[in-house]
């Protein structure tokens, strides 16, 4: 018998019943608290070993750059700037409070006090990854938005926010808030192409930020939330959009105690003012090709392209702002009517002697709308480079009255003719004085010269070279902008001619050296440049070196004087004060059939400047006869250099230039000539030249001609004789005799300088 009982009746059994859904959520639960957990834990794991593997990687770099600065000679007044990305950085203290308090407040309220993450942003990163595919939104700390610019890219996606807050974490173990802070500010975009807040303040108020107020303040730390739909430039909607954010701003900046409610309510009645902001392009009218000139310059000092367009360079330049507008409205005022800057290009430079310092130049068109600078190209020479040959000569032992044939053509052994050109002078005598050769820029005489000149091309060239004309091929011992000519050779037995192509800023600078009295300066447009660090890195030192002797230069001077006082160059006598200049005239074609004046120039100089001006057409080289109404030098060229110089030389001191020397060219004579000095201040001096044999007392005698060179242009001589320099005194101790006063106008062209023989 059992104790076990059990109702009535047959046994039924049972099964287990559905369980509640109460139950089954239970469990769901549960897995998923476990999944969770699970998930978290791998998280946790993968971010601590990322934030152990991951390492700082390199700063974008464009994102570090600077700005670099061009001023005028003030080292105030900007020319023009470099740029990668406009920024200007300046340190946190220069950053007023009232704008970090906005930016904090409107950005990231616990910037003092977080770790530099926002775990709750990057959660709602991550469930919006879920639901749409890709992060949509997401809070950022101001420390999170510096790493995402310095080291990543604005690809919306979970991994890069991942990888964002991993480098946040790193970065504040490294770097202090205020660091972190003056670095976003100095990086992150406001829009008009400003990145940081120098810029920024610049582009929309026209000021430096440190003289930002309240309401500029909490406007800028607005609009860098959203520049593009945030700047008021951009219409009405972008304003109202703007003033909306800009109420925030301010109610938070109030809420974290920066302001105070009355200050608040006193800056949300109003947006501030935002000042019309000049707008002109960097490159327009000259300043593109002055930009263009100190790049060149400064990599050829060693400075690299990154250095120049990022490295927040100062770079204090030659140019006088007021000397580029006088210059330039000079070329506008001479330049012939009807003819554009599009068809005919006017080159113009002025340097000044003793320095080199390229204090103006014009360079032709809008640089916007041609990048040619004929202040730099330039062209074919003419005859401004029969200066150097007046000096070769003196220098080789001749004197200003030596005589030289004048008659027209003068033919080479070979049968190649020179012409002389220019109404009324094709027969200047078969004696004509250097003086007046130069006066009349007598074609046949200074063939003849450098004929007559032992090893006369290579001498010539020398002292091109030496003036300031830079070789065909660049040399650093003749420096030049640019750092060379074209075709100007030693051995070009026409070199006098000058069909050497050369820019008037270097033919400026050569005849510079003769304004003083013989020393080289080396032509530059940079004068100083400073680091964004505030350190000094270039400052170029007043530096010059004697290259042609002071009673070559006195007696080369006077005769370049009589050019203008006597000869091609007379209307520059309007300049009313002592000047020196040489007229030139170049001609280009293939055959005597398609020759033509090509180009047409004068240079001349005071005391105190020294200014070239070329006139060409077309690529330099298209015919300026039959177009320009005239094509001598000694007009359109003159008259531009005399208007230039009229206006450079208001208000300075007449000076004049050193008395003549009148040298006695005796070569022949014991311890008579001319020895060149050594080259300063490291050459040794070279040894006395010997007594060299007498020239002949006849010109050459010309062969049968075979080719005829083609005839460069002069102006018509004026009507007035060029005179002569005083006889040698009767003893070798007597003094030098003044320089003559010129005749009156009337005496009939060439006085006695055909009378005077060639020794």
């Amino acid at each position: 018998m059992t104790n076990s009982r059990r109702a009535p009746g047959k046994a039924v059994t049972r099964r287990p019943g559905k369980k509640t859904i109460g139950q089954q959520v239970r469990r769901a639960l549960l897995w998923l608290c476990t999944l969770g957990l699970v998930g978290a834990l791998i998280a946790v794991g993968g971010f601590v070993f990322l934030y152990q593997t991951m390492d700082i990687p390199t700063e974008n770099a464009e994102f570090k750059t600077q700005t670099s600065f061009v001023y005028y000679d003030d080292g105030k007044s900007e020319v023009g700037k470099y740029v990668a990305q406009n920024r200007i950085a300046v340190p946190l203290d220069d950053m007023p409070e009232v704008l970090q308090h906005a930016v904090v407040s409107a950005e990231n309220k616990t910037f003092w006090t977080d770790s530099g993450i926002d775990p709750k942003g990057i959660l709602r990163a991550a469930f919006s990854n879920a639901k749409a595919g890709q992060t949509v939104g997401g809070g950022s700390t101001i420390t999170q938005q510096y790493v995402k610019i310095l080291y990543l890219t604005s690809e919306r996606r979970l991994s890069r926010k991942v990888k964002e807050a991993i480098l946040s974490l790193k970065i504040q173990r490294q770097l202090s808030k205020r660091e972190i802070l003056e670095g976003y500010l100095n990086t992150i975009y406001f829009g008009r192409g400003s990145y940081g807040v120098q810029a920024a303040s610049k582009a929309y108020f026209g000021k430096d930020v440190a003289d930002l107020n309240l309401r500029q303040a909490a406007t800028l730390a607005s609009v860098l939330n959203s520049p593009n739909a945030y700047d008021p430039a951009n219409g009405e909607d972008a304003k109202e959009a703007l003033k909306r954010r800009y109420d925030y701003t301010l109610g938070r900046m109030e809420a974290d105690g920066h302001i105070t409610a009355e200050q608040e309510e006193k800056a949300a009645k109003k947006l501030p003012k935002f000042p019309k902001i000049k707008s002109e392009s960097a490159n327009g009218g000259q300043r593109g090709h002055m930009i263009k000139l100190v790049r060149d310059e400064l990599l050829s000092l060693g400075y690299t392209d990154e250095q120049i367009d990022g490295g927040g360079l100062r770079v204090t330049t030659t140019f006088n702002r007021d000397m580029m507008e006088q210059l330039e409205e000079s070329v506008a005022e001479e330049r012939p009517e009807g003819l554009s800057a599009k068809k005919l290009h006017i080159g113009a430079a002025t340097v000044e002697p003793g320095t080199g310092a390229v204090k103006a130049f014009f360079g032709g068109q809008d640089y916007l709308k041609s990048q040619i600078n004929w202040a730099a190209t330039g062209g074919m020479a003419g005859s401004t480079l029969k200066a150097f040959t007046v000096a070769a000569a003196l220098e080789d032992g001749f004197s200003l009255r030596d005589g030289f044939q004048g008659n027209s053509p003068y033919r080479f052994s070979d049968g190649l003719e020179i012409n002389n050109a220019g109404e009324g002078a094709a027969d200047m005598g078969s004696s004509v004085s250097m003086t007046t050769a130069t006066a009349k820029s007598t074609n046949t005489a200074f063939i003849d010269m450098s004929e007559s000149i032992d090893d006369g091309p290579e001498k010539i060239h020398q002292i091109m070279l030496d003036a300031g004309l830079p070789p065909a091929e660049a040399d650093p011992e003749y420096p030049g902008i640019p750092n060379r000519s074209t075709d100007l050779l030693p051995d070009d037995p026409l070199i006098t001619l000058g069909k050497a192509r050369v820019s008037p800023i270097n033919m400026a600078n050569a005849y510079a050296t003769f304004a003083n009295e013989g020393e080289r300066a080396d032509a530059h447009v940079v004068t100083k440049v400073v680091e964004s660090s505030g350190e000094t890195s270039y400052s170029r030192k007043t530096s010059t070196r004697r290259v042609i002797d002071e009673d070559v230069s006195a007696d080369t001077v006077y005769a370049l004087q009589e050019v203008v006082r006597n000869g091609s160059g007379s209307k520059a006598r309007a300049l009313g004060r002592p000047a020196a200049g040489k007229t030139g005239t170049a001609t280009a074609g293939a055959s005597q059939k398609t020759v033509h004046v090509s180009s047409s120039w004068f240079v001349g100089f005071t005391p105190q400047y020294s200014t070239a001006v070329m006139y060409v057409r077309g690529d330099g080289d298209d015919k300026l006869d039959d177009w320009l109404p005239s094509f001598y030098g000694g007009t359109y060229p003159a008259q531009t250099w005399t208007a230039i110089m009229r206006r450079l030389s208001e208000g300075l001191e007449v000076e004049k230039f050193p008395e003549p020397v009148f040298m006695d060219g005796d070569a022949d004579s014991e311890g008579g000539g001319y020895v060149r000095p050594a080259p300063q201040p490291t050459a040794e001096p070279e040894p006395s030249k010997e007594p060299k044999p007498s020239k002949k007392p006849e010109p050459k005698p010309a062969p049968t001609p075979t080719e005829t060179q083609p005839p460069e242009p002069t102006v018509e001589p004026e009507p007035t004789s060029v005179p002569e320099p005083p006889a040698p005194p009767p003893t070798p101790t007597a003094p030098s005799p003044p320089k003559p006063t010129p005749p009156a106008p009337g005496v009939v062209p060439g006085g006695s300088a055909a009378a005077t023989p060639r020794r």
